[in-house]
Formats: C-alpha cells, sequence, structure tokens
C-alpha cells in the first residue's frame, strides 16, 4: 500500500502499454492516416483507451455521447465495448473530421452503432431528445466550453451515468499559475466538477488526466 501516487516514468509507460493497451493494427494505422491528414495528434493514448473499455462494460453501457470526434479515434475505441444493441453519437463541428471519422467508423465495421454528427455541440444538446437515458458521455472538445457540455448532458444522464472529461491535467499545467486561456479555462472546470452538487467526481492522472463525474442525484 502506498498513500502516494507512483509517478509514471517512460519505463512504466512502456509496460503498461505492452500489456494493457486498447490499440491494435486497425488504430494504428488510423492514427498514421489522420497524421497524414494534418489532423492534430491529439486523440486519445492507448492505455486511456483500454480503461474507458473497462468502465463501459463494468457498467453494462450501451448509450454513449461523445462530444469531439476528430479523427473517429476514441469513437471506434468506445463502441468497441458497447454491446450489439448499444449505440454510440459522436459530435464534431468540423465537416472534414466528421467525413473522415464517417469512413473510419465504416471501416472498423461499426457503422450500425455509431453516427457522426457534424453539428455545433452546444446547440444540438440543446435540442437532443434521447430514445433512451444515456450511461457515458465522453468530452474531448473545445476546454471552454467543457463546463457547459456538462451541464448540457446532465439532464440527458442517468442516474449513475458517467461523465469523463479528457485533458484535466491540462497538459501538465493545471496546477500553474498559467495565462493560457485553455489552461485556466481546465482549472475553472476541475474547480466547478469537484464542487458539484449532482457529481461525485475523481481524478484519475492516465493520459493528460482524466476526469470522472457519477451522477448520483
Amino acid at each position: 500500500m502506498s498513500v502516494q501516487t507512483t509517478p509514471t516514468t517512460p519505463e512504466l509507460l512502456s509496460y503498461i502499454r505492452r500489456y494493457f493497451s486498447a490499440e491494435d493494427a486497425f488504430l494504428a494505422s488510423l492514427s498514421d492516416k489522420a497524421k497524414e491528414a494534418g489532423f492534430p495528434e491529439i486523440w486519445i493514448a492507448p492505455e486511456q483507451g483500454a480503461f474507458l473499455q473497462v468502465l463501459l462494460r463494468a457498467m453494462a453501457a450501451r448509450y454513449v455521447l461523445e462530444i469531439g470526434t476528430l479523427a473517429g479515434h476514441s469513437a471506434i475505441t468506445l463502441a468497441r465495448a458497447l454491446p450489439e444493441d448499444g449505440w454510440l453519437i459522436s459530435l464534431e463541428r468540423d465537416p472534414q473530421r466528421a467525413d473522415f471519422a464517417r469512413r473510419a467508423v465504416a471501416q472498423a465495421g461499426l457503422a450500425d452503432r455509431v453516427h457522426i454528427e457534424c453539428a455545433d455541440a452546444r446547440q444540438w444538446l440543446r435540442e437532443f431528445r434521447p430514445p433512451a437515458p444515456l450511461d457515458f458521455v465522453f468530452i474531448d472538445a473545445d476546454k471552454s466550453s467543457y463546463a457547459a457540455y456538462v451541464e448540457l448532458c446532465l439532464p440527458l444522464l442517468r442516474i449513475g451515468g458517467l461523465i469523463c472529461a479528457d485533458n484535466a491535467l491540462a497538459w501538465g499545467a493545471i496546477a500553474s499559475d498559467s495565462s493560457d486561456p485553455e489552461v485556466q479555462a481546465l482549472q475553472a472546470f476541475n474547480r466547478q466538477m469537484a464542487a458539484h452538487r449532482q457529481l461525485q467526481c475523481c481524478l484519475v492522472p492516465l493520459g493528460d488526466g482524466m476526469l470522472l463525474g457519477v451522477r448520483r442525484c
């Protein structure tokens, strides 16, 4: 036992990825194609994917919403952990990225359970009425809107459902006095989540940090 979190060295990270990774040849190839297309390299890490899949399977999740698709890497990773009658909707405001992700989803054989919606997430969420309460929401989009996304998603999420937000460590700058607007937005978001009356939250130092909140009321 230890009261301190063990720092993740490059050697430990290599070990974790060797045994506990959700990335296969298809996802590795997808990353290469996304880079060739000029997309920023900001998709989830292999060990984050494994963690998310374990969460989804443990809670028997069927209905998932993702905000921020990019190349479709995380949408495919999440959808692979859903049952055959489950579905995932992923929101992407950039048409080029949305089209790229749709092709990737089809190539992954998941077009029957993944829908890529090209839309402004704030506007879309105000109008969205899911056929069933959501089990899981994954947020990895514009950082200044994280707080708004949570409030828009909460009424759609079942009691006991989870919200997960990526980049909760703000590229290592979350505890700094940074003047970067994105870092400050994430700092404000973390404070909001820590004190949220409807959520019980924790911050998992995996990848660039994943903030998890379970809806309790």
